[in-house]
């Protein structure tokens, strides 16, 4: 009669799929907690530990290392192959039913320590399935509860489990075994890059372990298929809740990411909208609701339709001070039950996410290009020891210079070539996403208007001419921060010191394509 072997965390079924076998004459090897199960549930089933010869050791740790296991596993029909394990006293074994500890979930818990991950590294699992699954054409490798009924059918239709079958099993085992390694080398890396590092420090190589969550109604665009992966299996988009509204689509996931990234930079009280994947309106004050009309007043129009962040508990106040203004999604560490039920009641669409944990940047930021990917550490702000330098004849005043501060945390996660103009605890106008400066200084002054008198403007990278700067002095501002380092700075500083405005140089830039 033909042997199976049974080993599985997962038993889902297994108790059904093993007494279908028996009723059409297999016999059955079981262990640990497995063989129990099938025992207790009345079945004859023969412990590993009686085909090896040796009891479980260590724990349970080593079970079917063994040749009398792996022999029968790889053994091809060959006189050869059947000779060895004749001599042995083996017996080939045709199926291989197993499933590994769950260390995916595992290390997707909060708190988990290194030592509990470890634990959940199965060894014997891993190299069942591969070993079954390299002799496919022999053997049947089943990883899979949702498998378990074609097997039966397979074996009851023709007396055997068809060989395309048996391939795909394979594919699909080798595929549960490589997702589970990178999984491994994943979680393992990400705690040696914890801290924040060099750019030598990069891995050499590269396991992303990310499961899908969901698959969304579409991409970018309705013809395009997408899907949200994360490498915490049982977490929402961004590691948050969905707790009304409809399905997040893959635009808004984008867009609250972008948001979400942002209003983590600031301390206070603070609202951020979000229009693809570009803050239009970034706003502090005493609370949430305060800061909102701020952050609407930089740019009404492009509001309509965006995400919000904020980085305070949504109240009743909050709610009403958002008016009418239609919004696709509201994200925040958390909303009161009244506020809550008033979004369900009169926003019944709008998704609202509650994110605990602010946007940290130690997950490292990919790209994918052409036969390849970019890959690069989060930019979180000023390197440590940054030293701001003042150019210009005239230093910013202390009301200048917090509204220098403000204006470049703001201008840091809007698109490249970016402009903001702020005061000490909002942006007026914003520009960005564009190929040339210029263009954005125009629309940043052009969002501003008459409140572009008396603010500051950030620019995410030096002025390759002053011509940008001329039409925000043009239009009022009084002082400038900027990277430096164009070879036109020279021209740039003169015509500051010309209007008599102050211009501030960082050293750094921070571009966001």
């Amino acid at each position: 009669m033909p042997r199976a072997l049974i080993s599985v965390y997962d038993k889902t079924n297994i108790v059904e799929f093993a007494k279908d076998l028996i009723s059409l004459g297999w016999d059955l090897v079981a262990s640990g907690g497995t063989e129990a199960m099938l025992r207790h549930a009345g079945l004859s089933v023969t412990p590993v530990e009686q085909v090896t010869g040796i009891p479980e050791m260590l724990g349970g740790r080593v079970k079917t290392l063994h040749p009398a296991i792996h022999a029968g596993i790889l053994a091809r029909s060959t006189p050869e192959d059947i000779d060895d394990l004749n001599r042995n006293g083996y017996a080939p074994i045709k199926l291989v039913v197993c499933n590994l500890y769950p260390f995916q979930e595992t290390v997707s818990k909060a708190g988990v320590s290194l030592q509990d991950a470890i634990e959940q590294i199965d060894i014997g699992g891993v190299t069942l399935l591969r070993a079954a699954a390299k002799n496919f054409f022999h053997v049947a490798c089943v990883s899979d509860p949702a498998d378990y009924n074609r097997v039966i059918a397979s074996l009851r239709a023709t007396g055997d489990i068809d060989l395309a079958i048996r391939r795909d099993l394979a594919v699909k085992a080798f595929a549960h075994t490589s997702e589970y390694d990178t999984a491994i080398h994943a979680f393992l890396a990400r705690g040696t890059m914890t801290v924040p590092v060099v750019s030598t420090d990069l891995p050499d190589q590269l396991s992303i372990g990310m499961k899908k969550i969901e698959t969304l109604r579409y991409g970018e665009n309705p013809h395009q298929v997408a899907a949200y992966y994360s490498n915490h299996a049982s977490e929402a988009p961004l590691g948050g809740t969905i707790l009304s509204g409809k399905q997040l689509s893959y635009n808004n996931i984008l867009d609250l990411d972008a948001a979400w990234r942002a209003v983590s930079s600031f301390g206070d009280p603070t609202v951020v909208i979000v229009k693809h994947l570009t803050p239009c309106g970034i706003a502090s004050a005493d609370s949430i609701a305060m800061a909102y009309p701020l952050a609407l007043q930089s740019d009404p129009v492009s509001a309509f339709g965006g995400v919000i962040a904020v980085n305070r508990t949504v109240d009743d106040d909050f709610i009403t001070a958002l008016g009418s203004l239609f919004l696709e999604a509201i994200a925040a560490p958390s909303f009161t039950e009244s506020a809550l039920n008033k979004l369900k009641e009169k926003r019944p669409n709008c998704r609202v996410l509650r994110i605990p944990q602010p946007y940290d940047g130690v997950e490292l930021e990919i790209r994918n290009v052409h036969r390849g990917l970019l890959v690069q550490q989060a930019d979180t702000g000023d390197p440590e020891g940054t030293l701001w330098k003042t150019v210009t004849q005239r230093p910013p005043t202390d009301e200048e210079l917090l509204a220098l501060q403000y204006a470049w945390k703001a201008v840091q996660h809007v698109k490249s070539n970016s402009i903001v103009l702020a005061t000490k605890n909002a942006t007026v106008g914003v520009g960005g996403g564009l190929p040339s400066r210029l263009d954005a200084v125009k629309i940043a002054v052009g969002k501003a208007g008459d409140r572009a008198k008396g603010a500051v403007l950030a620019s995410d990278a030096f002025f390759p001419f002053a011509d940008g700067l001329e039409v925000a002095i043009h239009a009022g501002i009084t002082a400038v921060i900027q990277p430096g380092g164009s070879i036109r700075d020279n021209e740039v500083i003169e015509a500051a010191d010309k209007a008599g405005i102050a211009m501030v140089m960082t050293g750094i830039r921070h571009f966001r394509h």
